[in-house]
């Protein structure tokens, strides 16, 4: 039984190990120990997925008042293909929508062909854009 609820300081270990282990090249500005701390500094949009006592899905959504944002969308290899990415997706876009949100974006590496195939699944389109940052330090 998959149980989707929003972040708690006891979930903090077994989210590190995930999006460690989901996302083993992000560079260390992403750091999840550092931005799980950002992220509540701000507000609480971090959800996790438990099926019984472990782990198996975490995403973090923010809104701006204007855009919703999805952000590190995990699942780890073993519990893909099972509903787990899918059901996360929903239930934080169900939280957006709840606070007024009427468009979502995210960003993915533009080689990450299956997971644009899996937001495309989810009703997503590619919307031609040129992303852009700068690194404060």
């Amino acid at each position: 039984m998959l149980n989707i609820r929003q972040y708690k300081a006891e979930d903090r270990a077994a989210l590190i190990a995930l999006w460690q282990a989901v996302f083993p090249d992000d560079p260390p500005h992403n750091a999840p120990d550092k931005v799980i701390d950002e992220k509540l500094r701000i507000d609480d949009l971090i959800f996790v997925a438990f099926n019984e006592d472990q782990m198996v899905g975490a995403c973090m959504a923010g809104y701006d008042g204007h855009r919703g944002w999805l952000y590190a969308v995990a699942v780890p290899l073993s519990q893909r293909r099972q509903g787990v990415g899918e059901k996360m997706v929903q239930h934080a876009l169900k939280k957006l929508k709840q606070l007024g949100c009427g468009k979502v974006n995210l960003q993915i590496r533009a080689d990450n062909t299956e997971v644009a195939s899996f937001y495309s699944s989810l009703g997503f389109v590619v919307e031609e854009r040129m992303s852009m940052g700068l690194k404060l330090t």
